[in-house]
Formats: structure tokens, sequence, C-alpha cells
């Protein structure tokens, strides 16, 4: 891959964003590369937790890339524009469906797109650089986009997150933890560490369970009320418990 790294090491998978010399800012190739991991991944039971970062850029991710992936869309046929939008969009909902959880290391900015693949992990752990824009109401589009309107009133409320989406200012790495934002916040050097910690103490759980709690999250975030989030957990629980008690079948 040119613009990812992908190793895996005792079922823990790194995920590196890789365009250091672009502040690892989308284009083509890299939502090519990501939509291309993730489909591999709904299905791998190798890999059993996911850690992605930003690796040696300056920042986590600075968004689309508007110096080439930009252009190219504006010159684009409507439909052809349109699906690459739909493209890019649903590698959230991706990250969202494959099984294992994605622990988020963030240092410097994630802007646009990076911030939604923030929103979209399922842990965050922040440098204390780390800071946070839905920059797409900054360059003349609307604030809601690469999912920032679902996410970002769930994870923090939408108070503050219509704040955020309307205006493109900046949450920093001390906002974002009294936000309820994020679950950690470290020395960069940290990050992984940390991150590493938390996928240890994952894979020590029954995969299937981890499985089946992400799906119950995902699922109960929206769920119609207490009676759906409760029969999701007892189909749930009951899975389990048939599968511990029958291990061969």
């Amino acid at each position: 891959m040119e613009r990812l790294t992908f190793s895996c090491e005792g079922r823990i998978g790194r995920l590196t964003l890789n365009r250091p010399d672009k502040y690892n800012a989308f284009d083509e190739t890299m939502v090519d590369e990501l939509e291309t991991l993730f489909a591999s991944l709904m299905y791998n039971e190798e890999v059993g937790v996911l850690i992605l970062d930003g690796g040696r850029a300056k920042g986590f991710c600075a968004g689309l890339d508007m110096q080439g992936y930009g252009p190219d869309i504006f010159a684009m046929r409507p439909v052809d524009a349109y699906n690459a939008q739909a493209r890019m969009s649903r590698l959230m909902l991706a990250m969202r469906r494959i099984p294992q959880p994605v622990i988020c290391c963030v240092h410097g900015a994630a802007a646009g797109i990076g911030f939604s693949l923030v929103m979209a992990s399922d842990i965050r752990i922040l440098a204390d650089n780390a800071r946070f824009s839905a920059a797409y109401i900054n360059i003349g589009l609307g604030g809601a986009d690469m999912a920032s309107s679902y996410f970002l009133p769930r994870l923090i409320g939408s108070g503050r997150a219509n704040e955020y989406l309307l205006t493109g200012n900046w949450m920093s790495a001390e906002e974002a933890m009294a936000l309820g934002f994020a679950s950690r916040l470290v020395p960069k050097e940290a990050m992984l560490p940390a991150a590493t910690e938390l996928a240890t103490i994952m894979l020590s759980k029954n995969p299937l369970g981890i499985r089946m709690t992400k799906e119950a999250i995902n699922a109960n975030i929206d769920a119609g009320g207490l009676e759906t989030c409760l029969q999701m957990e007892d189909r749930n629980q009951m899975l389990m418990a048939f599968a511990m008690h029958n291990p061969n079948q």
C-alpha cells in the first residue's frame, strides 16, 4: 500500500496513515486502500483489535487533499462526484461494521474526514496536542459531512456538537476530555503503549464476546427504546452462553 501501512502482531493490528508530506490528507488512493483494508478485516479472525494512528505526520489527518482530490471532484460529472462522496463517507460505516474494536491514537490536528475517522473509532486516546475541527463549513460546504452530524452529537451532546459543526472551531484535547469525547489524554509517546495495553486486555476476553459487544453498541446507540436494547443484549448473551457450553458446535 502507498498511503497506509498495516501489520499484525499477536492479533493486534496496527494501521498507520502514511502520507506524512501531505499531513495524511485523503486522496483517491487512500480511499481505495482503506476501502480494501476494511473489507479484508470484515471476516478476519487473525486480527482481534485494530490500532489506528497518524504515524510520522505532523498531525493525525488534515482532511481531504483539496489540491489533489478536491479539484478532480469538481471536474467530474455530477453522478461521478456523488459516487466519490459516497465512497468516502461509507468508510465510516465500514469502520463501524468491522468486528474488531478500533483504538484511535490522535496527535496534532484531526480535521474534516480525519475528525470523522476519529469519531468512527471505538476508543480514542489523545496526545496533549490533539485538536479537532469539523472543517467542512470552513471551505464553504455544509458542516455536516462524513457522518459528523451523526457521531458528534452522540459523543458529546447536541449543545456543544452543534457549535462545532456550525462554526468549524477547533476543539482542544482538554476540551475533548472534559466533554467525554475521548477516554485518555497522555503524552504523545505514551499513546501506542496505552493502546496496546487496552488491546491486550480485550484480546484476553472471549473473541465472540468482544464482537457481540461492538455489535450491540452499534445497534443500541439508535435503539427505539429500552425493550429493543434489552432484546439485543438478551440475544447476544444467550448466543454466547450456548457457544461457551457447546464449543465444538
